[in-house]
């Protein structure tokens, strides 16, 4: 086949090849032509000087001659003319830093405040927000994503959010971190003013019973039921409502320990009241018959050590829970968001329910003993009153129990006062209001007479 201007026949030696103008494409064949031995004129053309340029050399060290570029800003008119503004200049054999020249202020741009156009498509992202580049575009297209909450971010353009320690939070615009709000079940706070209230006015109810049964320390109703140890029963129901106190306001280590220690002791020192009095109740029935054995135990001494003997076991245990791992504050952080709430952890959970666990069965024993002794003579019916004050107290707490457990920092709180509240509030209501109501009104019934009447009629049966 003939190629067009070239013969290999009758011809001398090839001396060499000139290469294309740029050197990305000559250097690659003149690498392959060195392994045949051909040179590269390439090289020699380099080497060439200009007087005009004080001997340097036209061309740079790959052998491509550096150019002057001119920079120009064209500008097109409404009328479809144009014309262009020279701005600048690039000078590559120019000193470092001299060779770009632009002068900006000379550019004319194509919108109405003449100003210079950004290389992005997308606009800042403000502090409080993150960018998300878009996927499969450039990077200087993305979203702007609002930073999480717990998060935040303090400059424009952040491509990640910081996040707060574990005692701030962040605010609402996601640019700064805040201390984080103490939460309790303060004083101020209106489910905490309800039941301080209540408290008080239970607590006042409660003094003015005891009043009563002093006043009327010596009528038959006041003796037939022990009044030793009503007078410790009313006293015990009165500290319990002012207990409640101890739960209001900032936890602190020693508030925590006395809050449960006071509670479990107070409590159960009422319920072995209410149990010493169904057991003589009891006795006293079963010592009425002739020549029952019975009568020995209708002793005072009897009914203060079933009270002194349970309310030990409870001591006990309670000095254990303080020695071996006693309630304190605890500062809870995750539970809620934005939230720091200020509590009391219980130490040993064991321990707790143990106080919980004794004070049940002491009102389930009461409660037992007091349903048998229901039916016994009117002169010893306070066993019915006792039946319906243990099922009340028995109903309120295991109502609370899971109550209790299903809630968190102030509702946890709120929860037990209502329950020590209202349990207390049914002992007192069903146990002393029908006694004040026959003092105070029925005078005629709280005579010896008739209650010996009513012994005399219960024991014919």
């Amino acid at each position: 086949m003939t190629v067009p201007n070239y013969s290999c026949v009758n011809s001398n030696n090839v001396a060499g090849f000139i290469g294309d103008h740029h050197s990305t494409t000559t250097i690659p064949i003149a690498q392959l032509l060195g392994v045949y031995g051909y040179a590269q004129l390439h090289r020699y053309i380099k080497r060439i000087t200009s007087a005009s340029q004080l001997g340097r050399s036209l061309y740079d060290e790959h052998g491509e001659f550096p150019y002057h570029y001119i920079i120009t800003n064209w500008v097109f008119l409404s009328n479809k003319s144009a014309f262009r503004n020279i701005v600048g200049n690039f000078t590559e054999w120019a000193p470092d830093g001299q060779q770009l020249i632009i002068d900006s202020h000379l550019a004319i741009w194509r919108n109405k405040d003449n100003q210079i156009p950004r290389s992005q498509c997308s606009e800042n992202c403000l502090p409080g927000y993150r960018k998300v580049l878009r996927p499969g575009t450039q990077i200087c297209c993305y979203d702007c994503v609002l930073c999480s909450e717990g998060e935040i971010s303090n400059r424009s353009d952040s491509e990640n959010c910081i996040v707060c320690p574990s005692d701030k939070w962040s605010n609402e615009k996601r640019d700064r971190c805040i201390p984080k709000s103490v939460e309790f079940l303060s004083y101020l706070d209106a489910v905490a003013a309800v039941l301080s209230i209540l408290s008080i006015l239970l607590c006042l109810v409660t003094v003015v019973i005891l009043l009563i049964f002093i006043v009327f320390r010596d009528t038959p109703i006041v003796k037939a039921n022990n009044k030793n140890l009503s007078f410790l029963l009313l006293v015990s129901i009165m500290l319990s409502f002012l207990c409640v106190f101890l739960f209001l306001g900032r936890p602190e280590d020693v508030t925590c320990m006395l809050r449960q220690t006071a509670f479990g002791v107070l409590f159960s020192l009422a319920v072995s009241c209410i149990l010493s009095k169904t057991i003589m109740i009891y006795i006293v029935f079963k010592a009425a018959k002739p020549g029952s054995s019975w009568a020995n135990w209708v002793s005072v001494k009897v009914s203060n050590s079933i009270v002194l003997l349970c309310s030990s076991i409870q001591v006990i245990i309670n000095i254990s829970w303080l020695a071996i791992s006693p309630p304190f504050q605890e500062l809870d952080m995750h539970s809620y968001q934005g939230k720091i709430i200020v509590q009391c952890n219980e130490g040993s959970v064991i321990a707790f329910y143990c106080v919980l666990g004794y004070m049940g069965l002491l009102a389930a024993l009461s409660f037992i003993i007091a349903f048998l002794a229901r039916t016994l003579p009117d002169s010893f019916n306070e066993a019915k009153y006792i039946t319906f004050s243990m099922l009340v107290f028995c109903s309120v707490w295991i109502a609370m129990i899971p109550a209790y457990l299903s809630t968190k920092g102030k509702n946890m709180v709120a929860v037990e006062i209502f329950a020590i509240v209202a349990s207390s509030a049914g002992l007192v209501g069903c146990i002393f209001i029908p006694k004040c109501y026959v003092i105070l009104f029925r005078q005629e019934l709280n005579t010896k007479t008739y209650l010996l009447g009513s012994r005399i009629k219960g024991l014919t049966k």
